[in-house]
């Protein structure tokens, strides 16, 4: 028996999320399609994680056993001359028996974007959130610091978020390695996260409540209160889907 790593990019926008569905198009469910057709035999793929409908990725990982003997070169080809134009497989790898895509995973990195022009590009009109208006990015910066560190999430956490069947302890406490707001031209931002584990739409929600900060209708000091409340409720709306892309995912090993 193999067990093998792979790490995927995709164009989310016409699929609805990573998770199979009986009845709509889903990256696992293409996958497992191509996988199976392949090798001959039902597949199984693992992800790192779920994204959500419309979410993009250029570092997704998946794993997966199998017996069969193709190569891990001529299985990567294969998949890539099969798989719809809006997924590619950048990589198959032979791991450990014991590594899973989503248990081994120790941190993720996620990137948001954000264009404030007055007109958008059609180009890039489905990989970044169209906000054409000044953002005081001082004010969106001070937030982020202040949620870097292990915190409690719960006001940024989705209905759903959590697989009820897996009792890890720590509720909605999550880690963040990293959260900062790049400047990448004078109309052109990216909020990037690296966290320990995310809960579900904690991105989107929490830049759908910085970008509140930045259009100055909340202040850091809402802000922060929002945090401590630990109150859904308390935040602002989530952020659109499609500007969010799960950028890498990390490994021990």
């Amino acid at each position: 028996m193999h067990n093998l790593k792979l790490t995927i990019a995709f164009d989310g926008s016409t699929f609805s999320g990573w998770q199979k569905q009986l009845n709509a198009p889903t990256i696992q469910g293409e996958l497992e399609n191509v996988l199976t057709r392949i090798t001959n035999t039902p597949v199984i793929i693992h992800g790192a994680g779920r994204t959500d409908a419309g979410v993009h990725a250029n570092g997704m990982t998946a794993s997966f056993e199998t017996e069969c003997q193709i190569s891990v070169t001529d299985l990567l080809r294969g998949c890539n001359s099969i798989l719809a134009p809006a997924i590619r497989v950048l990589k198959i790898e032979a791991v450990a028996p014991d590594f899973h895509a989503r248990f081994s995973a120790t941190s993720k990195t996620y990137h948001y974007s954000i264009e404030t022009c007055a007109i958008q590009s059609p180009l890039t009109r489905l990989y970044a959130v169209h906000i054409p208006q000044n953002l005081t990015t001082d004010t969106m910066q001070q937030c982020l610091s202040g949620i870097i560190g292990t915190h409690d999430f719960a006001s940024f956490e989705a209905s759903g978020s959590r697989d009820k069947s897996i009792n890890t302890g720590r509720g909605s406490i999550r880690t963040l390695l990293e959260a900062r707001l790049d400047i990448t031209s004078n109309t052109t931002m990216q909020f990037v996260f690296t966290g320990d584990g995310f809960l579900r739409h904690m991105v989107r929600n929490i830049v759908g409540t910085v970008l509140e900060v930045g259009k100055r209708r909340v202040t850091v000091a809402d802000f922060q209160r929002i945090v401590a409340a630990r109150d859904r409720a308390a935040a602002s709306a989530t952020a659109p889907a499609h500007g969010l892309c799960l950028k890498h995912v990390y490994y021990d090993t």
